[in-house]
């Protein structure tokens, strides 16, 4: 699917510049973005639901008490 996107003049000259310097098309320099803040953004999922299932079961007797919200 494609799409248009819109930067800035400036945007438009860093985005240039980082494809040169990486020999790399500027869909390749957006396209490895967009794949670096995915991953980060599960990366980051994960470590609060692996803080949930540890903190979690401490607190599961005050939760009880305290009912539905």
């Amino acid at each position: 699917m494609g799409m248009t996107l819109r930067l800035t003049d400036e945007e438009s000259d860093q985005l240039a510049e980082l494809a040169a310097a990486e020999g790399r098309s500027h869909q390749e320099v957006v396209r490895s973005a967009l794949a670096e803040r995915w991953a980060a953004r599960r990366r980051q999922e994960q470590e609060l639901q692996d803080v949930v299932q540890r903190v979690l079961p401490r607190y599961r007797g005050l939760l009880d008490k305290l009912g539905p919200a």
